[in-house]
């Protein structure tokens, strides 16, 4: 099959139908590559497989025994692994004050030990050298209301990943992040961009005037992936119209604009 991934081995953890996941996995195929996508709902990731001629895994990204076996399985279906990807997590909003332990030891399972156990078994499985991508977030760099523990532990696992391009370069391993801002067509935040009074808000913010769209990020995925990035690594690539020139609304702008739909 020809194509600009033609050749290459991709395993995607973090795929369901609708979101950025899903949308990477479907550009990878689309461009020739093998593909394994993961995730904790196996139905969910069946369907993602389904459509695309893919294979399916599951795996609870939070549980270290079923992320080394993901990598294992993975790499034996595929016969090695070229590119992997992390685009798992969760988004949640609640006051500073207000976030338990609980909270704060899922968050840090979710999206800083998990993806940092998830990258240990993808080096270990890249002995020649490929791409490990992780989807970060806009507002690891520009500040957004309630939203503490996500944009800490978004910003911690880039971290990381500028740590593995560091230690790793000599092996041929390229670690990038790939952060967007909010995806209109995905479900972490698409709930609230598909209403006007808050796209309102957003666009105004965005210098290029739109929201994202999953497409947009599976597009830079793409090209993090493919040979034409093979001088890029350690980077965190903004995926979000500029926004990081100017802010997120303030969650004050955004409940008055929710309450502004309602009516």
């Amino acid at each position: 099959m020809s194509g600009r991934l033609a050749s290459k081995r991709a395993l995607i953890l973090g795929a369901a139908p609708g979101n950025i996941g899903a949308a990477i996995a479907a550009r990878y195929a689309e461009e020739g590559a093998a593909v394994v996508v993961a995730g904790r709902r196996p139905e969910a990731v069946a369907q993602v497989a389904e459509a695309l001629g893919a294979q399916a895994l599951p795996c609870d990204i939070t549980d270290s025994a079923s992320v080394a076996n993901l990598v294992a399985t993975a790499n034996s279906k595929l016969g090695g692994l070229d590119i992997g990807i992390n685009a798992t997590g969760w988004g949640l909003l609640k006051p500073f004050g207000e976030h338990s332990r609980e909270d704060l030891d899922h968050m840090t399972a979710l999206q800083f030990t998990g993806p940092f156990q998830f990258f240990q078994a993808l080096i270990a499985a890249m002995p020649q050298g490929g791409s490990i991508i992780q989807i970060s977030s806009v507002t690891a760099t520009i500040m957004m209301d309630h939203h503490a523990a996500y944009m800490g532990t978004k910003a911690g696992i880039d971290h990381v990943i500028r740590c593995i391009a560091h230690e790793f370069g000599g092996q041929g391993i390229r670690a990038n992040s790939i952060a967007p801002g909010g995806t209109a067509d995905a479900p972490m935040s698409g709930g609230g961009l598909g209403l006007p009074a808050v796209q309102a808000l957003y666009h105004r913010e965005i210098p290029l005037g739109r929201a994202g769209v999953a497409a947009d990020v599976a597009n830079a995925a793409l090209w993090l992936a493919s040979d034409d990035a093979s001088f890029v690594t350690g980077q965190v690539i903004h995926v979000s119209g500029g926004q990081t020139l100017r802010r997120n609304p303030s969650i004050g702008e955004v409940y008055a604009a929710f309450q502004h739909s309602a009516q």
